[in-house]
């Protein structure tokens, strides 16, 4: 049978329920409990894909195609435990579904309202198949407060009361600032939170306090007596280097124990805390460190590039450096000689994905530097899709090469593909319809050509499968022409339809990807190309 934990957050968003929600998960996992997250998210949106990423941030896809929130990117990274799309939901996709078994008749002509209806769909959700998960873990995004978020904070609370006593635990997240004028930290925030939270009928049994120091004992007392929770479930959740420590702290500050004791289990396994050990000293200890620099368009908001930051540092990992990690917004230069000035000096260059126009000569204008200097290069999406226009340009003697993302141009190196295959089925999408979930989404197998630096790279396999999420396909009928000028085809769809990976044959490490590699990145599992990327940025920087 299932237990539940519920984890929401207080005072101020950001706090990082996600990761108290995944390392939680991982020290769960470490004592030999099988877990899965879940996050329930308020907004209105069906989900966060036509979102801004400066506003939301990263969009995390899964296997199964589903655009979902970063924390799903948190639990996989913590857990290894591959999300679904089973495991994030929002107040727009709810409301969908509702309408529609409205306007079906589905209610038998009963008034639709938020309670009982909506908290019905959000209760089902929550115990739909976590397939034999002995702990679920459900996030729920915002703040305990937020209008949008009150349906959320209501089915829980049913479901606390309609599940086996013992059965569920809440834990909130709230922030104890710490007042320098005065010399104290303040509890007065989380005292307001959490009766909040009780106002709606919710009393936390656990509460993790975000702090930048120690939490004094007469400040815990005060948190446990105002709170109504014994002093031993107030949680101090500090400030750390990287969020890998964060496991680590969490038990030795008692959270998996405390959370353990309130469903009745007192035996339990010890966990097993070794890899995160190890993973904590190689990050703290690296033998050297090396200078990458990310041409991007959302460089203003890091949480748009949350995978791919995560996915450099595991190659960090895989070659014992540390990372450091140069942020150029791509329109700051659209000349040779601007990139020459932004870019001189760095061990690798990274061309992420993105969408639009704005800022893609700069990006072409990186991949050039890299091609021109022999400057390792990783191109991922639309960075594979700029180094192909790139080459069609200055190599290939295409002029005006561009994408019909952009609009008309003579040659078309990019374009929107309507049709494609999956498996054994024929997927199409259409040039005029809505921008959410017509894209390429999810795993699609590639087909590796034997000989190539990127057959190497995954040890010799012939077929890999990446998460996809685009719209727009380099165009297979300039494959000669550009293979003519070095930049070889080393990956393309089983079909032989689609261009999934590209390389340069004539230089250290210069290699574009269709796909999102960084999605299935692990700090314990560095995917590979992103461990060979930072190899050969260690070369690059023996040779400065």
């Amino acid at each position: 049978m299932a237990r539940y934990v519920f984890i929401t957050g207080g005072v101020v968003s950001s706090l990082g329920k996600g990761i108290a929600s995944a390392a939680l998960g991982a020290l769960l996992q470490a004592r030999g409990y099988k877990v899965r997250l879940r996050k329930l998210d308020p907004y209105l949106n069906v989900d966060p894909g036509t979102m801004s990423p400066t506003q939301h941030g990263e969009v995390f896809v899964t296997d199964d195609g589903a655009e979902t929130d970063l924390d799903l990117g948190h639990y996989e990274r913590f857990t290894g435990v591959s999300a679904t799309k089973a495991d994030n939901i929002t107040t727009g996709r709810i409301y969908q579904e509702i309408i529609a078994r409205e306007r079906r008749g589905d209610y038998l002509g009963a008034t639709v309202q938020v309670i009982p209806h909506v908290t019905n769909a959000i209760k089902d959700f929550i115990l739909a198949d976590h397939g034999g998960a002995d702990f679920v873990l459900c996030e729920i995004g915002g703040t305990v407060g937020d209008i949008e978020g009150l349906p959320f904070f209501e089915a829980i609370r049913q479901l606390s009361q309609e599940l086996d006593p013992g059965q569920a635990v809440f834990v909130h997240l709230t922030l104890l600032p710490y007042i320098p004028s005065a010399g104290e930290m303040k509890t007065k925030p989380t005292q307001h939170s959490v009766k909040e939270l009780r106002s709606i009928g919710i009393q936390p049994n656990i509460i993790l306090c975000r702090c930048d120091r120690p939490i004094p004992a007469d400040e815990k007392r005060k948190i446990a007596l105002f709170c109504n929770v014994r002093e031993s479930s107030v949680i101090e959740a500090r400030d750390l280097p990287t969020i890998y420590e964060a496991p680590l702290a969490y038990h030795e500050a008692g959270l998996d124990t405390e959370l353990l004791k309130h469903f009745g289990v007192t035996v339990a396994p010890a966990p097993d805390l070794g890899k995160w050990e190890t993973i904590a000293q190689r990050l703290r200890n690296p033998d050297g460190h090396v200078s990458i620099a990310v041409v991007g368009k959302y460089t203003e908001l890091k949480d748009a590039y949350k995978s791919l930051i995560e996915a450099l540092q595991h190659g960090g990992v895989a070659n014992n450096v540390k990372v450091d990690i140069s942020w150029i917004e791509s329109q700051a230069f659209e000349t040779e000689d601007d990139a020459i000035a932004a870019l001189e000096g760095v061990n690798g260059i990274l061309v992420p994905g993105g969408f639009g126009e704005r800022g893609a000569e700069g990006k072409i204008a990186a991949v050039q530097f890299a091609r021109e200097r022999n400057v390792p290069f990783f191109g991922i999406c639309f960075g594979m899709q700029m180094a192909c226009i790139e080459a069609a340009r200055h190599q290939a003697g295409l002029k005006g090469a561009s994408s019909s993302e952009f609009g008309a141009a003579k040659h078309l190196i990019v374009g929107l593909m309507t049709e494609w295959v999956k498996g054994n089925e024929l997927e199409k999408r259409s040039a005029e319809g809505d921008l959410g979930g017509t894209m390429r989404l999810g795993a699609y197998e590639a087909v590796l050509a034997a000989g190539t630096r990127s057959s190497a790279i995954y040890e010799g396999a012939t077929t890999i499968s990446e998460r996809h999420r685009h719209r727009y396909e380099v165009n297979a009928r300039y494959k000669d022409k550009l293979e003519a000028v070095g930049l070889r085809f080393s990956g393309m769809s089983p079909d032989g339809v689609l261009p999934e990976i590209v390389e340069r044959v004539d230089h250290p490490w210069f290699i574009g990807v269709q796909f999102h590699p960084e999605l299935k990145s692990r700090p314990f599992e560095p995917h590979p190309l992103f461990a060979s990327f930072i190899g050969a940025a260690v070369e690059q920087s023996r040779l400065v």
